[in-house]
């Protein structure tokens, strides 16, 4: 099955709420760019995704769709080969988890439930419907976004960023939008990231490869997500991804 990455085509966030969660007004695309997640019976639950260490946020989609809906079904391997960006931004493993969970739901015979998504990350359920979506609350909101999908062109950075140090950034720049802000920007929001700021601060390499993606004739260029990750728009993404490798960058086609 294959993981859409997003970027972040605008968003604006606002301070913490009382749960610890940013609200914001985002307006997500479904990128070309995505991993494939694959799912069999095994000996364990288990997940093999080469260049990720730790906990896989895919394996505790499994656990929790588990817990949640009571399934007993067979141990599954789950198996991930990477192509979005890992920490870049693109949302990479709430895509893997959103895939894991409509796997499960294929296996099962059993609906996600509807409260899993966001147990599992702000941008687990934006990920599930895989459209370009508007995007509020803390992420628990998710509507289809008015607008064509756009052509893009992403650049993946040789860095990593976590959303948690980029949001901690974030609010020591205190640069938090009010509530009442947030609602009057919903129908119309602006082309900009407010967590640009806190990534370029955190990642010297980012203004580079925006200023290469101006150079190579991208519209609004910006930073997706919390980061390092960029991309710009373009009717002609190709010629943007041949002239990006003059200025020593790889483009993707997104």
């Amino acid at each position: 099955m294959k993981a859409h990455g997003k970027v972040n085509l605008c968003l604006l966030v606002g301070a913490p709420r009382t749960d610890g969660l940013h609200p914001l007004v985002s307006i997500f695309q479904p990128t070309k760019l995505a991993d494939e997640v694959t799912m069999a019976p095994y000996v364990r639950d288990t997940v093999v995704c080469p260049g990720v260490e730790g906990e896989n946020l895919a394996l505790r989609a499994l656990t929790e769709f588990r817990a949640s809906t009571g399934w007993d079904g067979p141990p599954q391997r789950i198996t991930i080969e990477k192509r979005i960006p890992i920490a870049g931004g693109m949302a990479g493993g709430s895509a893997d988890a959103a895939a894991v969970l409509k796997l499960a739901a294929q296996a099962s015979g059993i609906p996600i439930p509807n409260h899993l998504p966001m147990r599992l990350g702000a941008d687990v359920p934006a990920l599930l419907a895989n459209q370009r979506s508007l995007v509020t609350g803390a992420g628990e909101h998710v509507e289809p976004a008015p607008g064509d999908h756009l052509d893009l062109v992403v650049v993946p950075l040789d860095a990593q960023l976590t959303a948690a140090e980029v949001y901690r950034t974030f609010d020591i720049l205190a640069l938090a939008r009010s509530d009442e802000e947030l609602e009057a920007l919903k129908q119309d929001p602006p082309i900009v990231n407010d967590l640009e700021p806190a990534a370029r601060r955190l990642c010297r390499a980012i203004d580079p490869a925006l200023e290469a993606l101006d150079a190579a004739g991208a519209t609004h260029p910006m930073v997706t997500g919390s980061g390092p990750t960029v991309f710009g728009r373009s009717n002609d993404p190709e010629r943007v991804v041949a002239r990006l490798t003059e200025h020593g960058y790889e483009g993707i086609a997104a």
